[in-house]
């Protein structure tokens, strides 16, 4: 014998889904809102050669880079700050800017990351279109911003703090 449930039926019979923290049980409240209570979230990426970033990284833009879990690496941006680096053989990078770096004069940056042998994007149209040294200057008040990849490919920029 089959037994069909409508849609409307199946709806009915299926626990009523909230957005965590929206719990009106009192007893399970206090469970649901201190899971990330004590969690010290980071962020994280891929590479696809681990040598490489780690130079790139630790050499050329003198982070803290230090060996990670499971082979991996972990830069230390501040006392609390880390990301997370972990190779992925079929790695595809970032369409978007993995890190942002606040920097107090953006040329000054882009230069001394030039001398060090950093490319930097250059776009000559549309809402992030650049000047020749690759940085995109918001004339709505926006901040100055230039955008660079690490070996892998991911976008990472420099932008100047207000």
């Amino acid at each position: 014998m089959n037994f069909h449930i409508t849609s409307r039926r199946a709806r009915e019979l299926q626990p009523e889904r909230r957005p965590l923290g929206y719990n009106t049980n009192p007893l399970d409240l206090a469970t649901e809102l201190i899971m990330f209570k004590h969690a010290k979230p980071f962020s994280g990426f891929s590479v696809n050669d681990l040598e490489k970033a780690r130079a790139f990284y630790r050499d050329t833009l003198e982070l803290d880079v230090a060996d990670g879990p499971m082979d991996n690496l972990e830069l230390q941006l501040d006392d609390d700050t880390r990301v997370f680096i972990y190779e992925k053989p079929n790695h595809v990078a970032a369409s978007f800017t993995i890190l942002n770096f606040p920097v107090d004069d953006v040329d000054r940056a882009v230069e001394q990351l030039k001398e060090r042998g950093v490319r930097f994007e250059v776009y000559k149209s549309g809402d992030i279109a650049t000047d020749e040294k690759g940085v995109h200057r918001d004339d709505d008040g926006g901040p100055k911003i230039a955008w660079f990849k690490d070996p892998a490919g991911n976008f990472l920029s420099v932008l100047e703090a207000e």
